[in-house]
């Protein structure tokens, strides 16, 4: 019982009400590169930010450098990270601040590495990335018909603003 109290009290007593298992398989080299954001879940990191992307790039180290732009109120912002692998192929972990790494989870990835469907550690964040600026509406609905069968609530996302 003490454990078991211990323990809610430090995982903050909740449960993962989503399933954010990352793929099996992820060719790092044609993942990196430019990623749009055409989907999100409301973050206070994100918040009021449009046009934004995403730069993945490999490191001299093995780590990957992550670089996040986008426009809120007019400026340009930029966010500065990286990202170490993990022995889960899909799962990345994340680091914006310092020591502190958050789960990066490829969900669903397109075979041609077009668009994907990521998570994180908790259902408190879902992105849709894109390689282009806008999705092709086969592409949007398959994107949402796996988030959904994730148990997702997909109506939460928040559609990011593009050129």
């Amino acid at each position: 019982m003490i454990l078991s109290l211990l323990l809610c009290l430090l995982t903050g007593c909740s449960q993962l009400t989503v399933d954010n298992t990352p793929i099996t398989e992820l060719d790092l080299n044609r993942y990196l590169g430019d990623w749009y954001e055409v989907a999100r879940f409301d973050h206070r990191f994100e918040r009021g930010m449009e046009q934004t992307k995403a730069n993945y790039a490999l490191r001299e180290d093995g780590k990957v450098a992550v670089t996040n732009t986008g426009l809120k109120n007019g400026k340009l912002k930029t966010a500065r990270g990286k990202a170490k692998l993990t022995d889960t192929p899909a799962l990345l972990r994340v680091s914006f601040f310092g020591p502190f790494y958050g789960d990066y989870r490829v969900m669903l990835l397109d075979p041609d590495y077009q668009y994907a469907l990521i998570g994180s550690g908790s259902d408190k964040y879902l992105w849709i990335l894109s390689r282009t600026p806008q999705l092709t509406n086969k592409a949007k609905a398959l994107l949402l018909k796996e988030a959904q069968r994730r148990r997702y609530d997909t109506s939460k996302l928040i559609w990011v603003k593009q050129n």
